[in-house]
């Protein structure tokens, strides 16, 4: 059969299951985008720059069964959308990033868009391919994706040169796409010595990350055997469910809530799942592990790189913890939980609760009222996208989430601007729940105009900037040690405006008092077919748990000499101004 490279490209989407593709139409793709035209399965979603794609893209993995996808045009479309692909490289979240390339045929030099994308795009990237000839296009395509979702999961580019998508070649018919399996691993000898040593611990926590994801039924279970308290990564805090009297909060030691320092403080075994032990939820690595470490997780780089573990169980999370609950209910049967563990926790919870309701927020918004009123509007079924910065720490503290894949943030790397695209990704693929984002005011800056996507597909999604008028998780950071806060000031936007501009509604909470009101005015907008944009003017006077810990943490880490230098510097600078 005769086909050119385009009919084949969208042949093999389709038959991966790809629901949209997220990109700009140039004069290397607009054969591919013809052809994507034409599907019955696929739409494709222009949007306003291939950095918003690319987060958009990454949002649809994250929350739904298919896989996202950009359709890019090559060189500044690439550069663009790199911020999304590394955010992806870096979480393990499985994305096909297709672009086009410049001709392959003509022996010109100095093309338009000509450049080496592959050593580009190799650092964040699990693979990537350059297309030669039209044959070679499917299995391509299914050899890409295999290698995205399996293992730890990650992007994967493909390259293919305008003159493979525009001329016909003759290829053998394509064949139906086919998932390559290997048989899952499991040591049972392991699993039943891991069982034991757990449950013959005097104490058990609990550490999960994004990697356990499908598992919360399991983790439930194994938490109430072991009437082990469980912490949580930020990536993964979606993972157990708030509403168990286990869960005690993202992280644990000195940059976690109180219901996570005080219940993990003297605990003899960790079991760590689906987590890295990165940056974020160790508190810039302030946890102290006890010698008893046991480490699941997909990816064997990851074990001992930051701390030793004492057991290894290398695999997916979803095989492995099933195998190891049967083990444990094997061997001591059902238990009753420790209300002695649940309380405390409960208490502490409600302490810190407490604590931030009556922080004095003047005339602005407390945000843990915020949360408190936001939770009455919502339900678990429900999505939250937040993006990087002081409100993220925010939300770790005090969203409550109850469902798995329900609540996602760029984590290791950590990128501004994530929460606007997602949003809207997330509402286009979850039109039957309501998709809130929580941004703040310097990463809406950033990634604001993807609002006219949601304008222009006619999604209503709800986006509350928290807005104070800096870039706070900086501005906070140096205010301690510098008395300054440079370049994190943030120039005023009147975001009213930015709303009229993208065709969104409007709602400002100016302080607490106005949330009962406004919050009701949010929701009963967004059932009008338009996206809500609710500037909320945030208190930050307050710090979250995890920066007073974070800072304390790496002050530490100074020399006695150093540590005379800047706290002598703050001081003088607290003085004299």
């Amino acid at each position: 059969m005769k086909k050119t490279g385009a009919w084949l490209v969208r042949y093999a989407l389709e038959q991966l299951g790809i629901r949209h593709t997220f990109g700009i139409p140039g004069v290397h793709n607009t054969e591919i985008y013809d052809e994507i035209n034409n599907s019955e399965n696929i739409e494709p979603i222009l949007v306003t720059h291939e950095g918003g794609a690319s987060f958009m893209a990454d949002a649809v993995s994250r929350t739904t069964d298919h896989v996202g996808c950009l359709l890019i045009v090559p060189a500044a479309g690439v550069t663009h959308a790199a911020s999304g692909i590394a955010e992806a490289h870096l979480d393990g979240i499985p994305m096909l990033v297709i672009s086009g390339g410049v001709r392959t045929d003509t022996g010109s030099a100095y093309q338009l868009h000509d450049m080496d994308q592959h050593s580009l795009l190799k650092p964040i990237t699990k693979a990537t391919f350059k297309i030669e000839h039209q044959k070679d296009i499917v299995e391509t395509f299914y050899k890409a994706y295999d290698i995205a979702t399996q293992g730890e999961p990650g992007p994967v580019f493909i390259e293919v040169p305008v003159n493979v998508q525009l001329f016909t070649e003759n290829v053998p018919e394509p064949k139906p796409y086919v998932a390559s399996a290997k048989a899952p691993m499991i040591d049972n000898v392991l699993l039943d010595r891991t069982a034991r040593a757990l449950l013959g611990a005097k104490s058990v926590g609990m550490f999960v990350g994004w990697g356990a994801k499908e598992c919360s039924a399991e983790l439930i279970e194994i938490a109430e055997i072991l009437n082990a308290p469980v912490a949580t990564t930020l990536q993964g805090l979606s993972v157990f469910p708030s509403s168990h009297p286990l869960h005690t909060g993202m992280g644990f030691g000195p940059s976690a809530v109180p219901a996570a320092s005080n219940a993990f403080a003297n605990i003899d075994y960790l079991f760590a799942i689906g987590t890295r032990f990165s940056e974020i939820p160790t508190g810039s690595f302030g946890i102290e592990v006890p010698e008893n470490l046991v480490h699941l997780d997909i990816n064997p780089d990851v074990f001992n790189a930051n701390y030793p573990a004492k057991t290894i169980l290398e695999g997916d999370a979803a095989i492995l913890l099933p195998a190891l609950l049967k083990e444990l209910k094997t061997i001591c049967g059902p238990k009753s939980l420790n209300r002695t563990i649940t309380s405390k926790i409960a208490v502490d919870k409600l302490s810190y609760l407490d604590e931030w309701l009556s922080h004095d927020s003047k005339q602005r918004v407390n945000p843990a009222a915020f949360f408190q009123e936001l939770h009455k509007h919502i339900q678990d079924d429900d999505y939250v996208m937040c993006d990087d910065g002081n409100h993220t720490f925010l939300c770790a503290e005090q969203l409550q989430v109850n469902k798995s894949k329900h609540f996602v943030s760029p984590t290791d790397f950590n990128c501004m601007g994530y929460a606007v695209p997602a949003t809207v990704a997330c509402q286009l693929t979850h039109p039957d729940s309501q998709t809130i984002g929580i941004v703040g005011d310097g990463a809406f800056l950033m990634t604001a105009m993807e609002l006219l996507t949601a304008t222009k597909y006619g999604l209503s999604p709800i986006v509350f900037v928290f807005n104070d008028g800096e870039l706070s998780q900086i501005s906070q950071a140096q205010e301690i040690p510098y008395n300054r806060k440079t370049c994190s000031i943030l120039a005023p936007v009147d975001i009213a405006g930015v709303a009229q501009a993208v065709g969104a509604q409007y709602v400002q909470i100016d302080q607490t008092s106005d949330l009962t009101k406004t919050m009701q005015q949010s929701f009963a907008l967004s059932g009008k077919g338009k996206p809500v944009l609710v500037n909320v003017l945030v208190d930050y006077s307050k710090r979250t748990a995890f920066t007073k810990g974070t800072v304390k943490t790496n002050l530490k880490r100074f020399d006695l000499k150093t540590k005379v230098r800047f706290i002598g510097r703050a001081i003088s600078r607290k003085v004299t101004g």
